[in-house]
C-alpha cells in the first residue's frame, strides 16, 4: 500500500511539472531553442552562451509592449552584429511571447 502511495505521488509531481508549460508555450521554447539557444538563455535557468546576449527570463516589461509579436513578425534586429534578423509568423510570434512571459524573474524590491 505505502509504494503504491509513493508512486501515485511520484506521479502527480511529474505530471505537474511536464504540464506547467501549456501548449502553446511548448512551442514557443522550443522555437526560441531552435532559434536562440545558441546565444541566449532561453530558460527560466542558466547564462547566454554569449557573453552579450541577454537572459531571455530577464526581458521584463519589454515583453507588456503590445506590438513585440508584430515585431518579430516583421524582422526582429538587433544592434550587434552577431545577431541574425528572424521573421516569424503570427502563431509562432504569439507562443514566443507567451512563453517569455512564462519565465519572466520577478523583480526584487530595493
Amino acid at each position: 500500500m505505502n509504494r503504491f502511495c509513493l508512486a501515485l505521488l511520484m506521479m502527480g509531481a511529474w505530471s505537474r511539472a511536464s504540464c506547467a508549460l501549456d501548449h502553446e508555450q511548448q512551442q514557443g521554447r522550443v522555437l526560441l531553442e531552435t532559434l536562440c539557444a545558441r546565444c541566449h538563455a532561453v530558460g527560466a535557468t542558466g547564462q547566454s552562451p554569449h557573453p552579450q546576449a541577454p537572459l531571455f527570463r530577464t526581458f521584463g516589461e519589454k515583453l507588456y509592449d503590445n506590438d513585440l509579436a508584430q515585431r518579430l513578425q516583421d524582422g526582429l534586429t538587433a544592434i550587434h552584429p552577431d545577431m541574425p534578423t528572424f521573421r516569424f509568423k503570427r502563431r509562432d510570434a504569439e507562443a514566443a511571447v507567451n512563453y517569455l512571459k512564462s519565465i519572466q524573474q520577478k523583480r526584487q524590491s530595493k
